[in-house]
């Protein structure tokens, strides 16, 4: 299975947990001048960016491990991009998830990060 094909079946499984557990999907695969970010959503008010990592085998480690500093702040970058346009959306705040998914298995990390990039 080629990677572009891994990614938009993580991707898709991504949004069905996250449905399933009662969020919102606001937006996929959102583009901007600094970056993009897989999946924004809303739990329970909370504006929720996340970052999706498939992987069909552990070769180069756990999905999740690929989500290094530098990919964090990129990802807030966007996320304050994105903000810039959808401040009202965020009146409830916003947190950094991540979505690890290996041979079609979610975890998910809520929390993943907070907005200065430290993981948890």
């Amino acid at each position: 299975m080629n990677n572009r094909k891994t990614a938009i079946e993580g991707e898709n499984a991504a949004c069905e947990y996250l449905k399933r557990k009662g969020y919102e999907i606001i937006e996929r695969n959102y583009s901007c001048p600094v970056g993009e970010i897989d999946v924004i959503a809303k739990d329970k008010g909370v504006v929720v960016f996340v970052e999706v990592k498939s992987r069909n085998g552990t070769d180069f480690g756990v999905p999740e491990e690929s989500v290094d500093l530098r990919k964090r702040k990129k990802i807030i970058l966007t996320a304050r991009y994105w903000a810039g346009a959808h401040g009202r959306e965020c009146a409830k705040g916003f947190r950094f998830d991540v979505i690890s998914v290996l041979r079609g298995e979610v975890r998910h990390i809520v929390n993943a990060f907070d907005a200065s990039g430290k993981a948890w």
